[in-house]
């Protein structure tokens, strides 16, 4: 679903005084939209999926501020990654993937809110619906996985309680998603007379996805209030990273080892 916590305590919201506020705007803005898409179940097929395709626009928006942040975070010096893997596959490549499986979700199903009935219904557009309902389950589950990959330098064991808590739902969400995705895409190959796609059984599989979810939502929001306490062990991020050198580059530090010039180089 999304890049929940981020593995570097550099984030960038804007002034200072407003970290701690858009950390909070980003949680909640989380458990809306994994709450709403628990609502998408109920109600009619279209409108299960209108509440669906909403929840997801919002995870999308959110994501979106993510990746702006994280790159503002590096002064936008995406050549870093190369000396910082955790840069380029958590803190970019996460977000990044979650939006765009957001919004190719989204455009799936426009393609099913578009269909109609009987002589208004396409398999064809239903193929390409399912077939891109696909691709954004893939992405969901290749980020969920990267976000899972967050090293520290030194955690204690209530931070990495409360990060495994958050990255666990998330993945095992995903998976369903991915499940239902696939089970749905061979359905549709195989049947040519009606909507298939959202479906009885392709909406209970979604509703367990999304209450996991939801799960990681919640535990996100404690994890931020915990991180936020004035007495909390932050988890200390790791050593030699993109924004370290950063702060060195700034400070005028000389880098004392043999990757200087290449380092020198991707920093200007």
């Amino acid at each position: 679903m999304v890049k929940l916590a981020t593995a570097r305590e550099a984030r960038l919201y804007g002034p200072a005084l407003a970290v701690r506020r858009w950390e909070y705007i980003n949680a909640g803005m989380y458990v809306f939209a994994a709450a709403l898409a628990t609502q998408s179940a109920g109600g009619g097929a279209r409108a299960a999926l209108a509440v669906a395709a909403v929840a997801l626009a919002i995870v999308a928006a959110v994501n979106a501020h993510d990746l702006a942040a994280h790159l503002a975070g590096v002064d936008c010096l995406v050549g870093l990654v190369r000396f910082d893997l955790q840069l380029g596959l958590v803190e970019l490549l996460v977000p990044l993937l979650h939006e765009l499986g957001c919004v190719l979700d989204v455009v799936g199903m426009a393609l099913l809110l578009s269909q109609g009935d009987g002589a208004g219904y396409s398999h064809g557009r239903e193929k390409h619906a399912a077939n891109t309902l696909l691709a954004a389950a893939v992405l969901w589950l290749l980020g969920s996985v990267l976000n899972s990959c967050q090293v520290y330098e030194r955690a204690d064991g209530l931070a990495q309680l409360l990060q495994s808590s958050v990255q666990i739902p998330l993945l095992l969400g995903s998976l369903l998603f991915l499940v239902a995705a696939f089970v749905n895409r061979r359905h549709v190959l195989n049947w040519h007379h009606e909507l298939v796609l959202g479906g009885r059984w392709w909406a209970w599989v979604c509703l367990f996805g999304s209450l996991l979810w939801l799960v990681g939502a919640l535990f996100n929001m404690l994890k931020v209030f915990m991180m936020h306490q004035s007495d909390a062990l932050r988890p200390e991020k790791l050593r030699g990273g993109a924004q370290e050198w950063l702060r060195w580059d700034r400070q005028g530090r000389v880098l004392l080892n043999r990757e200087k010039p290449a380092r020198r180089a991707a920093l200007h």
